[in-house]
């Protein structure tokens, strides 16, 4: 019969009723199954860690249950008894019915018990005299609580067994409160692994980032210093202990400004070593805990690497946004809705159209309406770079890789636009055997610099164009269609001047207006006739045509689009502007020269300085000289 009115009733009852079911005889006196030998020795092994565990939690709870009574078993998740401890007496008196190391507690084979039924209902339970299944075990009170590892599974069971007379409501606290202790040292142990793990890793990271890297307590002493560190300012493991006004002279300006405003950012700080000047980009962020300033991070960039990536990358910016491109056509919408919603995907896109149809301008429209837009954007002329620089340029070299390479190595664009967006243009131009670099990159998501062999990883949003028919290409053998499916997961398309010829007088406007103002006189009003003349013009050179015949009608007035009238006769058509131009100095020549090969190569550097047959540094020196500004970058 089993107890009424008791708070496990439901469960005993349920028990119960599966013994029935199972054929269970009342009248059974030991277990249907007792390890021994090989197989009990296998069961150790399986449960090592758990009776380890257990085994001074055991110790603890059997100072407190001496001479009481009481006997302490573990389980494994099955039942199997793994360990038995108790007074001796309690002890003997469990074995003569069969309860000893290695026997099956399990509801199969002896009924409904505190082991096997926590067990089978995972929950602890508390079970005394006639509320067990079998006679035998009427003698009997048993409090048992499941044990679990660490992702919540039962990995065993802990028991106090005793005389019936003894039941009471704190013998189950005692249990479950072993078994937390038991499942709390899982825990304890994983959190140390976890614990550890993250130091190491976050150690190596801290070791190996490029920055040199010091970590202060409040009160100015260096606690943590990295390689970097440690070779820029010259301080050993020896010197850590020493205080930081003695390497930072500014220390009290660095303290005070993380103090009062959280930060101390892109300050140059400067100190002699071996004789020398070195100035470093200096930035500091303060350390907290419970929003209590507990220390400094000092991060410190050489100022040179700095003003390198500044001068070289510096035209690498996306100016224009999806409200700069004009356009009143139908099809043009629809190209700047699906560019709005494939914008802020980290997924690959693929404009195609022919030569001057924008498609550097959707590219930089793109990024801007990402959340890459505080981000660089770079972009890359896949067919203006020579073939032996190509590598380098996109993925960098490390230091000593050829002769002539940069002191340090160089980073590569991957590098740069590390959480921006790289932009390949003519990406049909890029050599086979860089085709396969690049679908690595994009495949692994990390770069590795010629001459190196650690993996760099980039988040960088990849956006290719080409005006090439990238799917024949594919069929001569000069593309590879896996790249090109890796590249084209998001397809543009942007149709041909002469496709949208709606847009031709609204483009022809907004030039004539951006090219008055820059030369600072009035936009001058195109006749019937002249708009009629640019409506039916079939446009193969697209926008880039169209802007560089509007230059043209700022200047004569007229609209040439026949190729045979594009040179003008100066003899009949003798404006003061082109006047300007008739009686001109070398120097003036060559700024007119300089300046006209950067506008026809679109602002490109590489491109210019190989046409003029001069180091890109002369093309600088002479826009510095003769003050050229370029205009934003058309595609």
């Amino acid at each position: 019969m089993v107890y009424k009115g008791t708070r496990f009733g439901d469960i005993i009852k349920n028990s119960h009723m599966r013994c029935k079911e199972n054929n269970i005889s009342e009248e059974k006196v030991f277990p249907d199954k007792i390890l021994e030998g090989e197989e009990l020795n296998k069961t150790f092994i399986k449960n090592q860690t758990l009776i380890e565990k257990a085994r001074p939690i055991i110790k603890i709870l059997y100072e407190l249950l001496k001479d009481s009574g009481f006997i302490i078993d573990l389980t494994d998740s099955h039942g199997y008894i793994l360990s038995l401890v108790g007074d001796s007496s309690i002890v003997e008196q469990a074995a003569d019915m069969g309860m000893v190391v290695g026997t099956d507690m399990s509801e199969e084979s002896v009924g409904t018990n505190a082991i096997g039924t926590a067990l089978y209902e995972n929950t602890p339970i508390q079970m005394a005299e006639k509320e067990h299944y079998i006679k035998a075990y009427h003698v009997w009170t048993c409090s048992a609580s499941p044990i679990h590892d660490t992702k919540g599974n039962i990995i065993g069971c802990l028991n106090l067994t005793g005389r019936y007379n003894l039941v009471h409501s704190h013998t189950l606290g005692l249990a479950v409160a072993a078994a937390n202790a038991i499942e709390n040292s899982f825990k304890s142990e994983e959190y140390q692994k976890k614990v550890s793990k993250a130091y190491q890793q976050l150690y190596t990271i801290i070791s190996s980032i490029e920055e040199a890297l010091l970590l202060v307590n409040k009160d100015g002493k260096v606690e943590f210093i990295n390689k970097k560190a440690s070779e820029a300012l010259g301080i050993g493991n020896d010197d850590i202990e020493i205080k930081i006004e003695e390497v930072f002279d500014n220390w009290k300006d660095i303290y005070n400004s993380i103090v009062n405003n959280d930060e101390y950012k892109n300050m140059e700080f400067s100190f002699i070593k071996n004789k020398k000047k070195r100035t470093f980009n200096l930035n500091a962020f303060p350390v907290k805990d419970d929003k209590k300033l507990t220390g400094i991070i000092i991060i410190l960039k050489d100022i040179k690497n700095v003003y390198g990536l500044v001068n070289k990358y510096s035209d690498h910016n996306a100016y224009y946004t999806f409200d700069d491109i004009e356009y009143c056509s139908v099809k043009i919408n629809e190209i700047i809705s699906y560019a709005k919603t494939v914008a802020d995907t980290p997924f690959t896109i693929l404009i195609q159209g022919e030569s001057g149809t924008g498609k550097e301008v959707f590219a930089q429209a793109i990024h801007n309406y990402s959340q890459r837009v505080e981000h660089p954007f770079i972009s890359v002329n896949c067919g203006s770079i020579p073939r032996n620089l190509i590598e380098s340029e996109l993925f960098g070299y490390e230091d000593g890789t050829f002769t002539g390479a940069k002191k340090g190595g160089m980073p590569g664009k991957f590098e740069i636009a590390n959480y921006g967006t790289i932009f390949l243009d003519e990406i049909g131009e890029m050599p086979l055997d860089m085709q396969v670099h690049l679908l690595r990159v994009l495949q692994e998501r990390c770069v590795t610099r010629i001459g190196g062999t650690r993996c760099i990883a980039t988040d960088v949003r990849v956006i290719a164009a080409t005006n090439k028919n990238l799917t024949d290409a594919i069929k001569k053998g000069t593309f590879r269609e896996d790249l090109y499916y890796r590249l084209c997961v998001f397809p543009i398309s942007i149709p041909p001047l002469k496709e949208r010829k709606e847009d031709i007088q609204i483009i022809a406007k907004n030039l004539i207006s951006k090219k008055a103002k820059r030369l600072n006189i009035e936009p001058p009003k195109m006749r019937d006739e002249q708009i009629q003349k640019l409506m039916d013009y079939s446009w193969p050179g697209n926008i880039r045509e169209l802007e560089n015949k509007i230059e043209n009608y700022m200047i004569n007035g007229k609209i040439l689009l026949d190729p045979e009238n594009d040179s003008v006769d100066l003899s009949k058509n003798k404006s003061d502007e082109y006047f300007r131009y008739e009686m001109q100095t070398l120097e003036e020549w060559e700024k007119i020269a300089f300046n006209a090969c950067l506008k026809k190569c679109n602002g490109n550097i590489s491109k210019t300085a190989k046409i003029l047959n001069v180091d890109r540094s002369t093309i600088y020196k002479k826009m510095l000289k003769y003050d050229i500004q370029m205009d934003k970058p058309d595609s």
